[in-house]
């Protein structure tokens, strides 16, 4: 079992209030975020972000995975998200988590690799954590 930690301290109230984001690895130490960089403009990082940048770094892991299992090797996976935070009733959700993955792997063809994407998009333990719905465009780059 593997276990890793992350905290997050808030001063204030929701609209003039901020806090910090840390990580035990220490990436992250004492991050700001708040209202204005989740809903507005504002400097910071924002928990819509982090997830984000989680779910690529995830998704680009389990990819390489299941390639190597084909007997393919990526020069390249690059990917991006873009998580939709919407107002549902009287709060928030996170509805959808859009992957836009592009990759440079000798010898695959584009129905190989969109089959063992969409294999990853399912299976990375960080899709799985999700009820959002996941979607992906997945480019096989020459």
């Amino acid at each position: 079992m593997t276990i890793k930690k992350a905290w997050a301290v808030w001063k204030g109230g929701i609209k003039d209030g901020g806090g910090t984001i840390s990580t035990e690895t220490g990436v992250l130490s004492e991050a700001p975020y708040g209202f204005k960089s989740r809903f507005e403009n504002g400097k910071g990082t924002n928990p819509e972000e982090l997830i984000g940048a989680g779910h690529a770094g995830c998704f680009s892991m389990a990819l390489s995975l299941m390639l190597g299992e084909a007997g393919l090797t990526p020069e390249k996976i690059e990917t991006h998200t873009a998580v939709t935070l919407d107002k549902v009733g009287e709060g928030f959700e996170i509805t959808t988590i859009h992957l836009d993955v592009a990759a440079r792997i000798p010898g695959a063809d584009q129905a190989k690799f969109e089959e063992i994407a969409n294999k990853a998009k399912e299976g990375c333990p960080v899709s799985k954590l999700f009820k959002a719905k996941i979607t992906m465009e997945a480019r096989l780059e020459t």
